[in-house]
C-alpha cells in the first residue's frame, strides 16, 4: 500500500484494463514483475487525466515505463516538440535532467516534472556554459554548434543546436550561413569525429563523452559478427569511429528504430543503451535482437514508483532561468527551422572508414 492509502493490487479489473500493454511486453517483462508494475500503471495513467498531464518516455526507459505510461516516446528532441505540442499542463520527463530543461525551454508555460533530480548524462555535465564563452574567444567568428545532449547554460552559448540524426545537415548550414569552413561541434567527441568523416567542413571538438557508447569497441563488434555472422549490426554515432567502421548502419536511435520495423532484419544487434533493444523488439517481433548490454545509471534512475510520485505529489520540477531560457531556445529554434534533410539520417559507412582529423580543444 502506498503512502497515500492507495492499494497496489493486482486485481482482474486492473489485468483487464493493462492487457494491452502486458501483450507489448511480454517477452521482455516476467508476469511476476507484470503483477507488480500493472496496479502502479494503470493508477499513473488515471492520475495523468486526472492533473492533465503527459508524460514523455525516451527510448533508453525500460519496457514497463515505454510501453505502459508513455504518451510521447522517442528521442529527447522529439518528446520535447511533442510537449509543446501538447495542450497538457504538466510534462513528467521520463529520462535525464537536460531533456526535462529542453522541454521546459519549448514550453515554458507548462510545469515540468522529473522523477529523479539524480538523472543526469555524463556527456551533458562535461561542459559548461562558461566552458563554451572560453572557446568562443579562442575561436572568434566560428559558429558553435551544440548537441542537444547539455544543460540549457551551454545551449544558451551556442549559435545552433543538433541532433545526431542532423548534425551534418547542421554543421554544413552553420558554414555556410557564416561563410567559414570550420565549426565548433561540442560536446561529444566521439559525435564529432563521426561527423568530420561525413563532411568537407573542418570540426573543431571537445572531449565529452556518453559513457554508455563509449565502452564499446571494435573488437566487441567483431566478437558479435563471429557469433552470429547473419546479425546486422547498428551503431549510435556517439560510439567510437572504429566501432562504426565496422557496423552495417549507423544512425539515430530514431533512424535504428526506423531500420529494424522497415527492413525487418532477421537478427540484429543496436550498439546503444540496452533498453532500446526491448522497446523496439515490442514491434518487431519478427526480428531477433542480440543484446550487448550496457544500462544507463541515470536513465536506469527512472522506475514507475517515482513516477508516480513526481505525479501524485507534482514534485520535483525543472525551471529555467527565463533570460537563459530565451537564449537557448534561439539555438533549438534555429534547428528546429531547417528544412528536413534530403536523405533519410544515417552515416554514410564508405565515408566512416576514412580517416579525417578533428581538432580536439
Amino acid at each position: 500500500m502506498a503512502a497515500d492509502g492507495f492499494q497496489f493490487a493486482f486485481t482482474p479489473e486492473i489485468e483487464a484494463q493493462t492487457s494491452p500493454m502486458w501483450e507489448k511486453v511480454k517477452r521482455h517483462v516476467t508476469p511476476m514483475e507484470w503483477r507488480l508494475h500493472a496496479p502502479l500503471i494503470a493508477e499513473i495513467n488515471r492520475l495523468k487525466r486526472e492533473k492533465d498531464a503527459v508524460i514523455l518516455a525516451h527510448n533508453y526507459m525500460t519496457p514497463e515505463i515505454f510501453h505502459g505510461v508513455g504518451d510521447y516516446v522517442g528521442d529527447s528532441l522529439g518528446l520535447a516538440k511533442e510537449a509543446a505540442r501538447s495542450d497538457a499542463k504538466i510534462i513528467v520527463q521520463a529520462g535525464v535532467h537536460f531533456m526535462a530543461e529542453t522541454s521546459k525551454i519549448l514550453s515554458p508555460e507548462k510545469r515540468v516534472l522529473i522523477p529523479d533530480l539524480r538523472a543526469g548524462c555524463s556527456l551533458a555535465s562535461s561542459i559548461t556554459g562558461a566552458d563554451v564563452r572560453l572557446i568562443k574567444q579562442r575561436y572568434p567568428g566560428l559558429p558553435v554548434v551544440t548537441y542537444v545532449n547539455t544543460t540549457a547554460d551551454v545551449k544558451a552559448e551556442t549559435d545552433i543546436c543538433c541532433t545526431s540524426a542532423n548534425a551534418v545537415q547542421v554543421v554544413e548550414e552553420a558554414a555556410r550561413q557564416w561563410g567559414v569552413d570550420r565549426v565548433i561541434l561540442i560536446p561529444d567527441e566521439f559525435l564529432a569525429r563521426n561527423v568530420a568523416r561525413q563532411t568537407d567542413i573542418g570540426i573543431i571538438a571537445w572531449k565529452g563523452r556518453c559513457e554508455v557508447h563509449e565502452r564499446f569497441t571494435a573488437a566487441d563488434i567483431l566478437e558479435i559478427k563471429a557469433a552470429y555472422p547473419d546479425a546486422e549490426v547498428l551503431a549510435h554515432p556517439e560510439c567510437p569511429a572504429e566501432v562504426l567502421e565496422v557496423s552495417d548502419f549507423a544512425g539515430s536511435t530514431a533512424a535504428m528504430n526506423d531500420y529494424v520495423l522497415q527492413r525487418k532484419p532477421k537478427r540484429v544487434v543496436l550498439i546503444t543503451e540496452c533498453s532500446m533493444a526491448d522497446n523496439v523488439a515490442a514491434d518487431a517481433v519478427g526480428t531477433e535482437f542480440v543484446r550487448p548490454c550496457n544500462l544507463c545509471p541515470h536513465m536506469k534512475m527512472i522506475s514507475l514508483e517515482n513516477i508516480y510520485e513526481a505525479l501524485l505529489h507534482e514534485r520535483y520540477e525543472v525551471t529555467v532561468d527565463p533570460a537563459i531560457a530565451d537564449r537557448a531556445r534561439l539555438a533549438v529554434q534555429r534547428m528546429v527551422d531547417l528544412p528536413p534533410p534530403a536523405q533519410p539520417a544515417r552515416y554514410d559507412l564508405v565515408k566512416a572508414r576514412h580517416h579525417v582529423d578533428v581538432e580536439l580543444i
